[in-house]
């Protein structure tokens, strides 16, 4: 049985017209001949803040667990609007969540782990329909309690079930047609890259850029799953890049949602710092106001759990954004309290890359709320 593996983010479910939108792309697919379709999907945009925000209102001490919970139900929301979509279309559809996937992870609540996987239920959902609609970011631990795969892990979900079900590629739908060189909504000169390879995009990933995310890019190298990013637009589909084995490219990336986690002492920043390496997530050694700090670009929730279990008081949390140029020579990390001072400066770190008009950039670019931290070792898994 050959199957075909599509994941949608949830920008391409910005109202009940979104949805309709998929399942007519879905149709055609089908109509062209690939008749045994999984759609993975992402919960409506905004929606896992919405519910993350109800839940805490509720008790701004929820358990890690409960939160997990409720954050699935906006991928489930999901799978029910596009499920009925196919259907009203005459497709033979049906749906499966978390529990029904075949995805075991341990219990760690905000980002479990993949631990196992059985593709028995999806492959009999494909006997008996057409499409099955699948939704991402969430499985079941091993007492059978829906577990997180954490934010914008849909993408993680998506390649697992290519790799269950032996398909080497997945398609990816965003609101961008791939991989750039900067983020095309903050620096409108970002070039597509047509071709990239696994690990400069997991680096970018881990650096805050939001196309893919770092756990499903590191799962389809491992895997042998290639990706290809695609659009859905009013058009028709925009093919941008294709995640391979091999390929690079000089980018600057803006991560909006860094935090700033700073210590009483350097101990604790190293204890700290150990175990959030221990985890995955990747951080860099800042100073902040004459202390020693680490900051977060990406995982920040599940980085935030982990402080929080760890005994180790952080002095201070700040938010802030981070700006990641990444060349030939490595990594560069500036810190910058204010966004728009961030967005400014990558715009002109890109042009220095890629001058895209006879003006000149300057070679040095400072600022009072610029912090240069250098080059930094990736932090991986």
């Amino acid at each position: 049985m050959t199957v075909t593996i599509l994941k949608f983010g949830g920008s391409n479910f910005l109202g009940p017209e979104g949805y309709h939108r998929v399942a007519w792309h879905i149709a055609q697919r089908r109509a062209t001949g690939e008749n045994k379709i999984v759609a993975v999907v992402s919960a409506m945009k905004g929606e896992t803040d919405r519910l993350k925000a109800q839940i805490l209102e509720v008790n701004k001490e929820a358990s890690p667990s409960n939160l997990d919970a409720a954050l699935a139900i906006g991928e489930m929301r999901s799978v029910c609007l596009l499920e009925a979509a196919v259907s009203y279309l005459g497709i033979s559809v049906t749906s499966l969540n978390g529990y029904g996937l075949g995805i075991v992870t341990n219990s760690d609540s905000g980002r479990a782990k993949v631990e196992s996987v059985d593709p028995g239920p999806i492959r009999s959902a494909l006997q008996e329909h057409d499409v099955v609609i699948a939704a991402g970011a969430q499985a079941i631990d091993q007492s059978g309690r829906v577990t997180f795969l954490g934010r914008n892990s849909s993408d993680l979900t998506a390649i697992v079930l290519a790799s269950m079900l032996e398909e080497h590629a997945c398609e990816i739908y965003s609101d961008v047609p791939g991989v750039s060189t900067g983020d095309p909504n903050l620096i409108p000169e970002a070039q597509l890259i047509p071709e990239i390879g696994y690990r400069a995009i997991a680096r970018m990933s881990r650096c805050g850029a939001k196309v893919l995310h770092h756990g499903a890019v590191e799962y389809a190298e491992r895997h042998g799953v290639t990706i290809i990013c695609k659009s859905l637009t009013s058009d028709g589909v925009v093919t941008g890049t294709t995640v391979t084995g091999h390929g690079n490219a000089r980018s600057v990336t803006v991560a909006r949602d860094a935090v700033v986690i700073s210590f009483a002492s350097v101990a604790d920043r190293a204890n700290l710092r150990a175990l959030l390496d221990q985890n995955g997530i990747t951080t860099v050694d800042v100073e902040e106001n004459d202390r020693p700090g680490l900051c977060v670009m990406s995982d920040t929730d599940f980085a935030m759990r982990l402080v929080e279990v760890a005994g180790i008081p952080p002095v201070s949390i700040e938010s802030t954004t981070a700006v990641t140029v990444r060349d030939a020579s490595g990594s560069r990390v500036r810190v910058i309290g204010d966004y728009e001072h961030a967005v400014s400066l990558a715009r002109q770190l890109h042009e220095q890359m890629y001058p895209s008009s006879g003006r000149r950039v300057p070679s040095r670019l400072t600022g009072k709320c610029s912090r240069s931290l250098g080059s930094f070792r990736k932090r991986r898994k």
